[in-house]
């Protein structure tokens, strides 16, 4: 999370929360700091090109006296390389409240960092951050740096830094294009102070590392994009992967309505009808009244931006959030859909006691950790996703209390991170190898999954009553470790779970990984502040670091609702063939697919423990 500031007391930043100017200042004396912001003294003048307001040409030379046309300076120097992080936070991307939060969050991580910076305003009611630098960045870092402070605000543009070449922005007293000028809100001497003795290259690592999360992402996605090289695709193949694609995600309409509080006014005619749709799609994924109101103010301040006023949204929000309850429990209820092979076990008669089978899961550990560890050692890449199969059995039996498995291969799918087809493999290698551990007692037929039975092996009962049990949860793999990897997940339960905190040698021999890959794991952990190491070189959990607020920060949330959604739309055309074959029972086409219920948006901290993981599948 960011933290927050009181803009009307800090003193490092001199502003406050709303625009308001302590004294006049002409647009001379403002244009006054336009040398100091751009990366060379030159700008380039702006009018319209075919309906879109632009700055083309070529560069004019700074002047004493402002242009008389709208005009914005260039960012970098002729060598590509940038004095001065412009941060455009802008109305086009979001509302006017989704920006002045966005201004009043990154104001407050400068801050923390100590970085001073100067801020001003537009008429359409932008806002520019200015963010001087003792040393010259380059292009490429700079461009980095402002794609990651472009994570945590909604509203802001970061194309002024992806061309070093055409890259520019508006500056305090110039002319904007419908009128009026850029104003600034810190006070003029503050400013032009700000811009002579600029921030030293030591606060601006402290903001990289502040911004750990979201640079590591940005590179992953970077990598990922330049790794899918670009082939044609058949009709048939193109018509499969628009049938695979999930449209949930980041990019999903009702989340850019939640996160920005614009909205396509063809579909929704009021902000009022916006905010119905999200809030119905909230209560379609199971959020709670509580959970929205955090989010409010929170990542989804657009929400909130959709109603006039604080008083309205305190007089509405309640009485709109019980009319999508009613909505979403009368469309589920007319949807004719059954439960796919991911629905939730029934008990039935017989069982074992809640106490035998977390009994029975402590001496599985056991041997988990004393025998199969090492033994899917020794099977490279397929040996990783059977210890962590092996896990994600432990941690559903535990929290759902059972020794049967018949549920699907996508309720583990989703609580590894892995393909379901891959998870169908890895379920019978692991009843062969397990030593009868796993054994599966059914087939797959229609609706219902294979059905599995684990128990304690008679030849390891022994050996699990020796050995102690260990302290703490075991799991799957947590959201956050779709993205950090299965060493760095192998690393972190060696420490979490370690009776005595281990040394990097040891966490090797425990996790049953080589030592370069602990050590490249533990660094990375440590620099994302999830563990940390003392003076005797022994690694400790840092527990004050949320793994779930980590995950968001590295998009891992994002690769759980696209699995989800991908799982939804899966059983979908799944029943749609089902019920083609069964005469007694058919499906409208409206059954089969609702964006806002089967584009599916896990609830704040619905992954956060083990019992939310495993419960989520009752929505697929």
């Amino acid at each position: 999370m960011l933290p927050e500031r009181d803009l009307k007391t800090d003193s490092r930043v001199g502003v406050s929360a709303t625009p308001a100017l302590s004294a006049p200042v002409t647009p001379e004396q403002a244009w006054a700091l336009a040398p100091l912001i751009a990366g060379q003294p030159a700008y380039r003048a702006g009018r319209w090109v075919r309906g879109k307001f632009q700055y083309p040409g070529t560069p004019h030379k700074l002047t004493a006296v402002p242009p008389r046309a709208p005009a914005a300076v260039l960012i970098h120097d002729t060598a590509g390389r940038v004095t001065t992080l412009c941060l455009d936070l802008d109305t086009s991307k979001a509302t006017k409240a989704v920006v002045d939060n966005d201004a009043e969050r990154l104001g407050a991580l400068l801050a923390s960092c100590g970085l001073r910076y100067v801020e001003d305003f537009s008429p359409a009611g932008g806002r520019h951050l200015y963010v001087p630098l003792a040393e010259p960045m380059d292009g490429a870092e700079a461009r980095e740096l402002v794609a990651a402070l472009a994570r945590t605000a909604p509203s802001m543009d970061a194309s002024p830094h992806q061309n070093p070449s055409t890259g520019c922005i508006r500056v305090p007293g110039t002319l904007h294009k419908r009128g009026g000028r850029q104003q600034l809100i810190t006070p003029l001497s503050s400013a032009y102070d700000i811009l002579r003795r600029r921030n030293p290259a030591g606060d601006v690592d402290k903001l990289r590392r502040a911004l750990a999360p979201e640079l590591r992402r940005n590179r992953q996605e970077a990598a990922l994009r330049a790794k899918a090289a670009p082939s044609p695709l058949t009709p048939e193949k193109a018509r499969d992967a628009r049938s695979c694609t999930p449209t949930a995600g980041w990019q999903s309409p009702l989340r850019a309505i939640a996160q920005t509080g614009l909205f396509d006014t063809a579909r929704h005619r009021t902000p009022s009808e916006a905010r119905m749709a999200v809030l119905n799609h909230f209560a379609a994924c199971g959020w709670t009244l509580e959970q929205v109101r955090g989010e409010l103010t929170g990542q989804f301040r657009g929400l909130a931006a959709l109603y006039q006023s604080p008083a309205q949204l305190s007089r509405l929000l309640e009485a709109e959030w019980a009319k999508a309850l009613e909505f979403t429990a009368s469309s589920q209820g007319k949807r004719t859909a059954p439960k796919s092979d991911t629905s939730p076990t029934k008990p039935t008669g017989g069982a074992p006691s809640a106490a035998g089978i977390h009994q029975l899961v402590n001496d599985l550990e056991n041997v988990l950790y004393a025998v199969l560890d090492a033994r899917f050692q020794k099977y490279g890449r397929e040996g990783i996703g059977l210890r962590f199969l092996i896990r994600g059995v432990l941690a559903y039996m535990r929290t759902m209390e059972t020794d049967t498995l018949d549920v699907g291969c996508r309720t583990f799918a989703l609580a590894l991170g892995q393909h379901h087809s891959t998870v169908a493999r890895l379920l019978h290698r692991l009843a062969q190898l397990s030593d009868g551990m796993v054994t599966k007692v059914a087939d797959a037929r229609h609706r219902n999954a294979d059905v599995y039975l684990v128990e304690l092996p008679q030849q390891y009962r022994e050996l699990a009553r020796d050995l102690s049990w260990r302290q703490g949860k075991i799991h799957a793999i947590r959201p956050v470790f779709r993205v950090l990897g299965p060493a760095a997940a192998l690393a972190y339960e060696a420490i979490e779970r370690s009776r005595l905190s281990p040394t990097t040698k040891e966490v090797a021999q425990q996790a049953k990984i080589g030592a370069s890959t602990a050590e490249r794991a533990l660094a990375e952990m440590s620099a994302l502040g999830m563990i940390r190491r003392d003076q005797d070189k022994r690694w400790y959990i840092t527990h004050t670091t949320s793994l779930t607020q980590l995950a968001q920060r590295l998009g891992a949330d994002q690769d759980v609702a696209a699995q989800l959604t991908i799982h939804r739309q899966q059983r979908a055309a799944w029943h749609a063939w089902l019920d083609r074959h069964h005469p007694d029972r058919q499906l409208a086409e409206a059954d089969l697919y609702d964006p806002e219920i089967d584009e599916y948006w896990p609830p704040p901290g619905m992954y956060a423990d083990a019992a939310g993981m495993w419960n989520i599948r009752a929505a697929c």
